[in-house]
């Protein structure tokens, strides 16, 4: 136990055990739904690195534990061995020079067997998606990103881009409700507006039913 230790807070392997922290703090706020596995998707293209077709997110955690992982067995080899000084600076070095490669290589292999978990489902169209309320699915919602969770009419579920007015009285959060009122053609997402359920005054009340009268009597 104490060998793992002193390899985990070792060079290499303490640079990807601070990334490891943090991937696992992502997907802990993910889980808590204060933060969307999408998040970085418009950020990073990673079809180039032949490692697309799944969240960024979803590519980064995985190359940050093969990348952990691979560091942390050569560190452990390192210190059984009996390098010191530059050499044993240089054979750590190395590890990482490995270590990044063989991260890509194992995120290429995984990847394309995760995909089918991630495949894009269809957003609401335009006309089946307006005047209805989405719930918002991201920390909070800008004038240039944001995704809300939509219930289509036949009760089927999809995540779509939304962005909010510039001029706005509020922000809608993770969470909260908001009405999809407009849909952006170029852009192709829609526009959202904060909502508050405490301030919907429901269906109008049902209108009371007209006595029946019995029908007046005719003299004999």
């Amino acid at each position: 136990m104490q060998e793992f230790l002193i390899a985990t807070q070792s060079f290499p392997t303490v640079l990807f055990s601070a990334a490891l922290v943090v991937v696992i703090a992502f997907w802990l706020l993910v889980l808590a739904g204060a933060a969307d596995h999408h998040s970085f998707d418009a950020d990073l293209d990673t079809d180039l690195a032949g490692i697309g077709g799944v969240p960024v997110t979803v590519s980064v955690s995985v190359m940050v534990a093969a990348g952990w992982f691979t560091a942390l067995t050569g560190s452990v080899l390192l210190h059984r061995s009996d390098a010191t000084g530059t050499v044993r600076a240089a054979l750590a070095f190395g590890v990482l020079a490995g270590a990044l490669p063989a991260a890509w290589a194992v995120a290429r292999l995984l990847v394309p067997h995760l995909r089918r978990f991630f495949a894009d489902r269809p957003p609401p169209s335009r006309p089946g998606g307006l005047d209805r309320v989405g719930t918002i699915r991201t920390g909070s919602v800008g004038t240039d990103s944001g995704r809300a969770e939509v219930v289509a009419a036949e009760g089927s579920t999809a995540v779509v881009q939304v962005h909010r007015p510039a001029p706005a009285d509020g922000t809608p959060s993770a969470g909260s409700a908001g009405p999809l009122y407009a849909y952006d053609d170029t852009g192709e997402f829609f526009r959202v507006a904060p909502y508050d359920r405490a301030l919907d005054p429901g269906p109008p009340p049902a209108l009371p039913r007209p006595r029946h009268r019995p029908p007046p009597r005719h003299p004999a």
